[in-house]
This record gives structure tokens, C-alpha cells and sequence, in this order.
């Protein structure tokens, strides 16, 4: 318990350091001809998540997660059943998604990920896991694939967020393509 305690908190602490690095970043003062000197508003960051679904199984669907157009992990879900409740991946599109804190969940003791605006659907979560067991219409991490599987889930989950919190952890949007 001490051990995820310690984690938390320096997870807390990278965000709260993440977001007043982003409240000190800004573009540079200029000069009005009155000699009044105003700053120019900070280009608004986000973070651009991006699922390409590429294996279709009667047990899952498996895909590559990109972040700001980088390769960076694999991802399992639910196979695509009607955009049914906790059996059913989510319907390609487009949605927002927001960090979610582990005291916002009853079931996740760590930092995670919320898709929002789902049709016909809520709390699909990015989350840890390795099978389509697993996940009940959520979307899994991992790095490395075999059929019906991701591995080492719990280190992409932790690579996941502490790229999407370097990344500045708000605005973030996320598509996903079947290949």
C-alpha cells in the first residue's frame, strides 16, 4: 500500500509540475505603438490520441495507439457487437477524453484515461489489462500482441499517461479507424 501511495503522489506531482509548466509558457511580449506592452495568448496545446484497429477476432479487436502521430503502444478491445453495453468495442469516430483521478473511480487506483461523449454508452475508460476479459467496452494498453492479447499493460498505462501529462494532459482528443 505504501509503495502505490508513493507512486500517487509523485504522479500528482508530475501533473501539478506539468500544468504550471504550461501556466509559465508563453509567446514573448511585443510592443503596440502606444508602448503598451501585451502578450500574445499561448498557442493552445493538445494531445492528439489516435486508434487504428487492425485485427478483428470473435474474442477482440486489436489496433496501434498513436499519440501526436507517433507509434507508441498496442490497444485490445471488446470486437465490435452493436455498440452494445459492456460487450461491444466503441463505434469508430471522433470524442474528447479527460484524465481521470483513481479517487474518482471505485475501481482503478491509478490515473486513467475517460472517453467522453459516447453514444448510447459512459465510462469508457483507457485502462489496464490484457484480455478481452479484462475490459467490459473499455480500451486496453499494452506493449506487444498476440492473438486475443496485449502484454505488459501495466507499463503502457504508465507510459501512456506520463507521455499524455508531458504532452500537457488537457485538450485531448481522440479517433479511432478500423483499418
Amino acid at each position: 500500500m505504501k509503495k502505490i501511495t508513493r507512486w500517487l503522489v509523485k504522479l500528482l506531482q508530475a501533473l501539478i509540475r506539468a500544468l504550471k509548466r504550461n501556466e509559465r509558457e508563453y509567446t514573448p511580449k511585443t510592443q503596440v505603438k502606444d508602448r503598451t506592452a501585451i502578450k500574445k495568448p499561448t498557442e493552445v496545446k493538445g494531445v492528439n490520441l489516435l486508434i487504428i484497429r487492425d485485427t478483428f477476432t470473435k474474442e477482440s479487436t486489436i489496433g496501434k495507439l498513436f499519440i501526436n502521430g507517433e507509434s507508441f503502444c498496442d490497444t485490445l478491445e471488446n470486437p465490435y457487437i452493436n455498440n452494445e453495453r459492456n460487450i461491444s468495442c466503441i463505434p469508430e469516430g471522433q470524442y474528447k477524453v479527460r484524465l481521470r483521478l483513481p479517487r474518482e473511480s471505485a475501481t482503478r487506483d491509478y490515473l486513467h484515461l475517460l472517453v467522453q461523449d459516447v453514444p448510447n454508452r459512459s465510462y469508457i475508460l483507457f485502462h489496464r489489462g490484457n484480455t478481452a476479459k479484462d475490459t467490459s467496452g473499455c480500451i486496453l494498453v499494452g506493449n506487444g500482441r498476440e492473438q486475443d492479447i496485449v502484454e505488459n499493460s501495466r507499463l503502457a498505462m504508465d507510459l501512456v499517461m506520463k507521455e499524455i501529462l508531458n504532452l500537457g494532459g488537457e485538450n485531448i482528443n481522440l479517433i479511432i479507424k478500423n483499418k
